[in-house]
């Protein structure tokens, strides 16, 4: 891969595939309306949605950039400490994570895509990792049995 590039393979098991199948399927308001501004590259590079990597299934995923645009709803208040070990071990890959409430979709969606602009510009994470298989994945708060 040249110099500068970086790309973090997709390894998710087939449980987190199927899952991110359904999810395409039945999105919110807010991601079918951020899907719509996003799709084909309007923002000039392309994004994925309901991308599983590892564990994870990602909102939104764009692979050139490793950004995931997170659309957080009411769900997320109910993990308290999830979605911050989530970000550290996406931080860890590369990833940078971007979360927008599901209100700001709803109420702002050109200042929505002004956040994503901006953020896109940003220089990318360092790479954590030489290669993919070399991660491994702690288990989360929940899992754990604490509370993040």
């Amino acid at each position: 891969m040249p110099k500068g590039r970086h790309r973090v393979q997709s390894v998710a098991d087939a449980g987190k595939v199927a899952f991110a199948r359904e999810q395409r399927k039945k999105p919110t308001a807010s991601e079918a309306a951020l899907w719509e501004a996003l799709r084909g590259a309007q923002l000039g590079v392309r994004f994925r949605r309901q991308h599983p990597i590892s564990e994870f299934v990602l909102d939104f995923y764009c692979a050139e950039a490793c950004l995931a645009v997170e659309v957080d709803g009411p769900v997320h208040d109910e993990r308290p400490g999830y979605d911050e070990w989530r970000d550290e071990r996406l931080a860890a890959w590369g990833i940078r994570v971007l979360r927008i409430t599901d209100d700001e979709v709803k109420a702002d969606l050109p200042g929505v895509l002004a956040r994503v602009r901006a953020t896109l510009a940003l220089p990318r994470l360092p790479d954590a990792f030489d290669s993919w298989p070399a991660v491994v994945v702690s288990p989360s708060p929940e899992r754990r049995g604490g509370r993040g």
